[in-house]
């Protein structure tokens, strides 16, 4: 007999922004959460000691369900692991400072995939936008359902499309601080590569990001993210072609700028 997986409760989502001197950004974010639709989630901003107006933007715009960390630490994913520690939720996401959830129901599609305990996780597509204007389309970064062997093809999914149920960060752990601008390609690797946790994927657009981040601000940075995911796979010993992993990493890519004016279905 079918064992029933749903659960009658809806799951509460703790919902992390993590920020540092984002005062030209953090209103649309803090505007895109407040007008979700779904309402069980708590909203957890772990700011690094901004020194510009961003806490006062933060305390202009106060909810129930708004908890504020301000104190001078290490990078994103040191911020992250603070977060990911003072997350109470059923299950885990991101959305920074310079992102945008694409549409009010966003969370509620989130909430309604992961209503399956069946899933440990689920993702989505996400969308670059310019840095000034977030209505221009750059990059259309459409994912697939994870099958073994992706990430050695240059392959990951949109993190800040990623949730995961808390007790995955308990068992697996969280992000690897040794990884300077990889650490977020990294502990999905290890979670759906090496640990092999149950993930759906959700084919719509749930954020928009605007160019400019750590990891894509320039070359320099891409080529020495790439170059630590390439250690990540030697590390948790995936097999990995290097060349391989360029090529698909570069048509990917293309595709990606080709696909940017993609209607959502």
């Amino acid at each position: 007999m079918a064992v029933d997986t749903a659960d009658p409760r809806p799951p509460r989502i703790s919902l992390i922004t993590v920020c540092w001197n984002a005062e030209q950004t953090i209103t649309d974010t803090l505007r895109s959460i407040d007008t979700q639709t779904y309402r069980d989630f708590d909203h957890i901003i772990v700011d690094g000691g901004s020194t510009d107006s961003t806490l006062a933007i933060i305390a202009s715009a106060p909810a129930d369900n708004r908890r504020v960390l301000s104190e001078v630490d290490g990078g994103i994913y040191e911020a992250m692991n603070k977060g990911i520690g003072l997350a109470s939720g059923d299950i885990i996401g991101f959305l920074n400072a310079d992102d945008t959830f694409e549409s009010s129901d966003s969370l509620e599609t989130v909430a309604a995939a992961l209503d399956d305990k069946a899933y440990d996780g689920c993702y989505g597509d996400l969308v670059y936008v310019s840095n000034r204007h977030i209505d221009r389309k750059i990059r259309y970064w459409k994912s697939r359902a994870f099958k073994p062997g992706f990430f050695a093809r240059g392959w990951c999914p949109p993190h800040p499309t990623f949730y995961v149920r808390r007790n995955i960060y308990e068992r697996f752990g969280r992000f690897d601080l040794r990884y300077r601008l990889a650490a977020d390609v990294e502990l999905m690797m290890r979670f759906l590569e090496v640990a092999r946790i149950r993930t759906i994927y959700i084919p719509r657009v749930l954020v928009r990001m605007r160019l400019g981040g750590a990891t894509n601000k320039n070359v320099q940075n891409i080529s020495r993210q790439n170059k630590e995911v390439l250690h990540a796979l030697a590390d948790h010993g995936l097999k990995v072609s290097t060349s391989m992993f360029w090529a698909f990493k570069i048509v990917n890519r293309l595709g990606q700028f080709l696909m940017r004016n993609r209607s959502q279905d």
